[in-house]
């Protein structure tokens, strides 16, 4: 009998029960000599599995920490409890995290795309916090629905779409009907010459690539994908100051945001923005693999920031 190929992720994941949600929490050990503690908060579309290679690239750095967010990666929806997935809700559960993980010690935090929406909500609404961030980092993130460059038609047509599919039962006739492995690979079947995340691939990786999205999709809460996608679309947080220093990497020819204005909006909220220009084929790939393919994402400035 063939034996199963060993995920490499597995022996750093480990069960995450918070508030009556239960998930997965990745953890990797800082080496030696080496004391930075990284909290890692994925985005959107995402899971452990697809953050791995960053993960493990960060690793070289110090500890790195990467929770599951309700909803995602398979973890209980805040439905689930009787509560809605608020952006609100989200920075509280990952201040409760914080405070539950890390005690009084002092982390660097980065997030990706919506994971740093989450992480500026939550150094907003608990600043007490906020003296404990040693270092922050934006991965292509944002901060004010100004931000995407959609054409009218598509920004409209999202906003429908979060409005109708936020609902319960609309939600589930997407994850029972529509998000079947068969109707996924023929969707991008269909926009495999165009889509950013297959362009550049032969066959085999195109299966591959499509396999994990397939994952992806079904792995993560329909009704909460679509209300925080909503909440995206009409975010604002650019009326609350927070006192700390950003260094935002921001993707040339970004498919999703204009970075001039990205950088505005950041500026009004934090003391500090450092802007770090990083080039990549798309916003994110559909799986960073390995500590290699994630290089790109951390431009070398960073990483002489976080060897400090």
């Amino acid at each position: 009998m063939k034996k199963k190929k060993k995920n490499p992720l597995d022996k750093f994941v480990e069960p995450l029960n918070m508030d009556g949600l239960r998930g997965r929490m990745l953890f990797m050990p800082a080496p030696p000599k080496k004391k930075r503690h990284i909290l890692l908060v994925y985005g959107h579309h995402c899971s452990l599995e697809r953050m791995f290679g960053l993960a493990e690239y960060l690793n070289k750095y110090g500890s790195v920490t990467m929770p599951d967010l309700p909803g995602f990666g398979g973890m209980d929806t805040f439905y689930s409890i009787g509560e809605k997935p608020t952006l609100d809700n989200m920075a509280d559960y990952l201040a409760a995290f914080v405070k539950l993980r890390y005690k009084r010690r002092r982390i660097t935090i980065a997030g990706m795309s919506f994971g740093f929406l989450v992480v500026t909500r939550m150094l907003q609404r608990h600043p007490d916090l906020n003296d404990r961030v040693d270092l922050l980092v934006s991965i292509v993130g944002f901060a004010h629905h100004e931000d995407f460059k959609f054409k009218r038609h598509n920004f409209l047509g999202l906003k429908l779409g979060s409005i109708i599919f936020s609902r319960k039962w609309p939600a589930r006739f997407v994850h029972h009907v529509l998000l079947r492995a068969t109707i996924i690979r023929l969707a991008y079947k269909v926009v495999e010459k165009q889509h950013s995340k297959l362009q550049d691939a032969d066959a085999a990786e195109i299966r591959k690539r499509v396999n994990f999205e397939i994952g992806l999709w079904q792995c993560n809460d329909v009704q909460t994908y679509m209300a925080t996608g909503g909440e995206m679309l009409k975010v604002d947080l650019c009326g609350d100051r927070v006192k700390a220093h950003v260094y935002h990497i921001a993707v040339e020819n970004d498919r999703y945001f204009d970075n001039n204005v990205v950088e505005q909006h950041l500026n009004v909220i934090f003391d500090k923005v450092t802007m770090v220009p990083t080039v990549m084929p798309a916003h994110a790939p559909s799986v960073i693999a390995g500590a290699d393919e994630a290089a790109v994402f951390i431009p070398s400035k960073i990483r002489r920031v976080l060897a400090r």
